[in-house]
């Protein structure tokens, strides 16, 4: 769970201590915990009655997809792909016809599994059956399309078999869609026209690495990726082919995909470990850009860089602007500095050495020395030369945003030495409180008085 600010009044209340928080912590704790958690939670309830769906949407759901059901939950801003919108009732997982609401089967599909390669775990060992269910309901309720609409299913025929003669006949099918102009030649990106996209909501997706059947949203059989291609995903520019090649063209280029698979590196051995992640170290160096953005989202710098509202969620159009107001006692107030390519407020005005200074020392350009803490320098002290250009080249690109950032303010000393005794004396624990709203001050860019740079 991300950190929760509190309400803009100046007194302190304790909040959540982490802040370097990776975005697949915010469900994985849930995956990684939750065989004891659910099993305890619904042994809780009196009788071991199931919960309604909406009290299970709301344990277990709203912080991703929002209390609404609209994707904007207080996670969504760090999660990759975004939140499905249950209000529209567009569905990418489904068998069911371009257009069509999904069955339930489909949505239970989708809770009881996940979906492979995102921050959605599969719950069926987590909830019981009763309770997915109702949750079913309950999302199907956001949206209007599923009042008084019928499914329209895709019937499907007998599996085609892979073989060597289907595998080629799936290879001309690829070919003449044109398939390649998303996912490459050989299903990683190569020599593809653009790989990287907007959904229908602006939201940023990537065409699927067909090499790595495992992330695939819907399932990895033939039948799965037949679906996918027979449907069309909802939503992206991924369409369907129903009018375009017959199914059984569709059962080939399923079973011709599958073949491009590579070898897992949980089936690899040492050398091929060792080759395998030399070549994707190659490639990470060849696109610094793409990295440092995957590190910058890995990292989850947006979690304490952006300010937030009384909901938790990012105040619009300012992620990555900084200005959230962090109370670290007994130091003081620090507010987050902003990571935009705005040359006045931001980092558009720093040099990279001035910006491997403060992430690696803790450093401002003032001189200002950081505690380890909000800002974790030590950690990322020790990341590798490359890591660090890339994140920079990544934060180069990022929109510039105006917002002034002000330094630390220090408490009275006072304050301060009675903070230090009930740390090291009386062994207290102080909080770390995060704050609403944003501290920081928009200024126009024909302000030629004001002083460069930011934080």
């Amino acid at each position: 769970m991300i950190p929760r600010p509190v309400s803009r009044d100046p007194a302190p209340q304790p909040s959540v201590p982490s802040v370097l928080l990776l975005a697949t912590l915010i469900t994985g704790v849930l995956a990684l915990a939750g065989r004891q958690m659910g099993a305890q939670d619904y042994a809780a309830h009196p009788g071991g009655a199931p919960r309604d769906g909406a009290t299970v949407y709301a344990a277990h759901c709203a912080e991703c997809h929002g209390a609404s059901g609209k994707g904007d939950g207080p996670a969504s801003f760090l999660l990759s792909p975004h939140p499905r919108d249950f209000s529209i009732g567009s569905y990418k997982i489904r068998t069911t016809e371009t257009g069509s609401v999904p069955t339930d089967e489909d949505l239970l599909r989708s809770i009881r599994r996940g979906l492979h390669g995102t921050a959605m775990p599969g719950w069926e060992s987590l909830l019981p059956d009763t309770e997915i269910r109702n949750v079913v309901e309950h999302v199907k309720s956001y949206s209007p399309s599923f009042a008084g609409t019928r499914p329209q299913i895709v019937t499907v025929g007998a599996d085609v078999v892979s073989s060597p003669a289907s595998v080629a006949r799936g290879f001309a099918v690829y070919e003449r869609l044109q398939c390649g102009a998303c996912h490459g030649a050989d299903g990683r990106g190569s020599g593809a026209v653009a790989t990287e996209f907007e959904d229908d909501w602006g939201q940023p997706m990537r065409a699927a690495d067909l090499t790595e059947p495992w992330t695939f949203r819907g399932g990895a059989t033939a039948r799965d990726v037949f679906m996918r291609f027979r449907t069309g995903m909802s939503g992206t520019p991924m369409p369907s082919f129903k009018d375009s090649a017959t199914d059984a063209e569709m059962w080939d280029l399923a079973n011709y995909v599958l073949s491009l698979a590579r070898k897992p590196v949980w089936a690899m051995n040492a050398d091929e470990v060792a080759a395998h992640y030399a070549r994707e170290e190659a490639e990470a160096n060849a696109h610094p850009i793409e990295r440092g953005r995957h590190l910058v989202d890995s990292m989850g710098c947006a979690l304490c860089h952006s300010p937030l509202d009384d909901s938790r969620r990012v105040l619009p159009g300012m992620k990555l602007a900084g200005g959230m107001r962090i109370r670290v006692e007994p130091f003081g107030d620090y507010v987050t500095g902003n990571l935009t390519s705005d040359v006045e407020t931001g980092l558009g005005g720093w040099t990279d050495e001035e910006i491997v200074r403060v992430m690696t020392q803790g450093i401002l350009r003032d001189g200002t020395r950081l505690l380890p803490y909000p800002m974790d320098w030590p950690s990322f002290s020790t990341l590798a030369s490359d890591d660090l250009r890339a994140i920079i080249a990544y934060l180069r690109t990022v929109p510039p945003v105006s917002n002034r950032i002000p330094p630390p303010r220090r408490p009275l000393l006072p304050i301060y030495l009675w903070g230090k005794f009930r740390m090291l004396i009386l062994g207290a624990d102080l909080p770390m409180t995060f704050h609403a709203g944003n501290a920081g001050t928009p200024v126009a860019h024909a302000d030629a008085a004001a002083p460069q740079g930011g934080r």
